[in-house]
């Protein structure tokens, strides 16, 4: 037992010497000096000169990039382009020098330069961007009336003003007695431009924004936005919801463009039914958006009452299904006047001007609260300040800091319904009759229009409406403004 225990010691002695004369026979190994050669002939990278990151293409016109070659033979290259649209419809080209017409909408797009060497089957790939623009990416356009003829133009940011815009591009005159201007946004997906809304009284036209053409991919007019087509239009008011649709009332009725689609398909934005109910609309409306929902705030004319509408995918009419925490002020069921115009500051505060049987003009103000239980809080009921302000030429705008713009005649008053205060602006209009007025989106600045002028009047804090700039030269009578940044 003992000589087998000897025997396996041994071996295991002589086990651990292997292991140490292998690791030591590696080690020379490897410090043994390495006389091969192995040289690589790698290819030469061809160098690529005059291509900048970022180019700007106007549609319509040529989009020419020339990048220069170095460093390889110009015969064994080949370029080849990608401008990414969208899948299956990229733009490719190959060539020396990319040289298209651009047709593309006005936006930005990636690009890609692969440069070939056909000699050795390698390939380098540069990337870049194009923005795409038109001379109508940045401006500002103008609806007006010129001898009984609408007009829409548009002003470019140095000022120049392209009248009589649709006109010369269609050839064929507008629908007679304009009555809004809009240019579309969707704010729910950034802002995507949706196209320009010109609204008369009786229908309408569409214009792509960027070549200001009827884009034959969606409905051109305003009965075409129908999916049921009405034998007559006449349109109360409409106004842009913040998803890039029009909502508002038609024949006496309250119609919502359709959302439930991508924005970009032909029936987005278009009127289905109206809410269902037995009402007949005033004109004028309020609308409080939140991003979870959206109430309007209507005038029955025949029961002389406020109604309710709420947002639902489409409109739903609730009428006066609405509680009333008190009617010392008046009875917003049975309010007893015809409403002239109906004004929302801040998301709360409501001012309705009414004429009385008496010929008079009253001011109702009220607050609601949209968010369940809806309630309706009515709080005074007086005689304006101003009766000789009010009428059917009568313009307003209100802002978000409870202040009213009024224009009637040739001067613009800021009335702040606290106090009952009419204060007149500090620019004159030399006895021009203003026939437009409207805020701008940080409503510091008030855009008032007058015969073949829109003035911008600075009304920040501590201003009183002082002269900032005036856009000159439009054809006739402005009626709306739309600017594009």
């Amino acid at each position: 037992m003992k000589t087998v225990m000897r025997l396996f010691k041994y071996k295991n002695m002589d086990i651990k010497k292997l292991i140490l004369l292998i690791i030591g026979v590696v080690a020379l190994a490897a410090c043994h000096k390495d006389l091969g050669n192995y040289d690589i002939d790698m290819p030469i990278e061809p160098k690529l000169a005059n291509l900048d990151s970022v180019y700007t293409a106007s549609v319509g016109d040529s989009l020419i990039i020339k990048p220069k070659i170095e460093g390889v033979d110009a015969a064994n290259v080949e370029l080849q382009w990608k401008i990414s649209v969208m899948e299956g419809n990229d733009v490719l080209y190959t060539g020396p020098a990319l040289r298209i017409i651009f047709g593309l909408q006005a936006k930005r797009y990636a690009a890609r330069l692969t440069v070939f060497n056909k000699a050795n089957g390698m390939k380098y790939f540069h990337k870049f961007y194009i923005d795409g623009g038109t001379e109508f990416a940045s401006g500002t356009t103008v609806l007006s009336v010129e001898n009984g003829i609408t007009q829409f133009s548009f002003v470019k940011p140095d000022g120049s003003v392209k009248a009589r815009l649709y006109r010369a591009m269609q050839g064929k005159d507008l629908p007679a007695n304009p009555t809004n201007l809009f240019l579309l946004r969707n704010t729910f997906t950034g802002g995507t431009l949706l196209g320009y809304w010109i609204i008369t009284k009786n229908g309408g036209i569409r214009l792509e924004p960027n070549t200001m053409q009827e884009d034959p991919k969606y409905p051109n007019t305003l009965k075409d936005n129908f999916f049921t087509q009405p034998d007559n239009l006449e349109v109360g008011s409409l106004i842009s919801h913040p998803q890039g649709v029009m909502m508002g009332v038609v024949n006496g009725k309250f119609y919502g463009g359709t959302t439930s689609t991508w924005d970009q398909a032909a029936t987005y934005g278009m009127f289905g039914l109206p809410a269902d109910g037995d009402y007949e609309l005033a004109p004028s409306f309020v609308m409080s958006f939140t991003q979870s929902a959206t109430y309007f705030i209507g005038f029955d004319k025949n029961r002389k009452q406020f109604v309710r509408i709420n947002l639902y995918g489409a409109p739903v009419y609730f009428g006066t299904q609405y509680s009333v925490t008190t009617t010392n002020a008046f009875d917003p069921l049975n309010v007893g006047m015809d409403l002239i115009h109906l004004e929302q500051l801040n998301n709360a505060d409501c001012f309705a001007y009414c004429k009385g049987t008496d010929g008079k003009i009253y001011e109702l103000k009220f607050n609601v609260q949209f968010n369940g239980p809806f309630t309706f809080t009515p709080q005074h009921k007086r005689l304006f300040v101003r009766q000789e302000l009010i009428n059917e030429n009568t313009k307003w705008s209100g802002a978000k800091n409870g202040v009213i713009y009024i224009a009637n005649g040739s001067k613009v008053y800021r009335y702040n319904p606290v106090n009952e205060e009419l204060r007149e602006l500090a620019t004159s209009f030399s006895g021009k009759s203003i026939t437009m007025l409207k805020l701008t989106e940080d409503e510091e600045t008030l855009m008032v229009g007058t015969e073949e002028t829109v003035s911008f009047l600075n009304i920040a804090t501590g201003m009183n409406g002082v002269l900032i700039k005036k856009i000159e030269g439009i054809p006739g009578a402005p009626v709306d403004i739309a600017i594009r940044k």
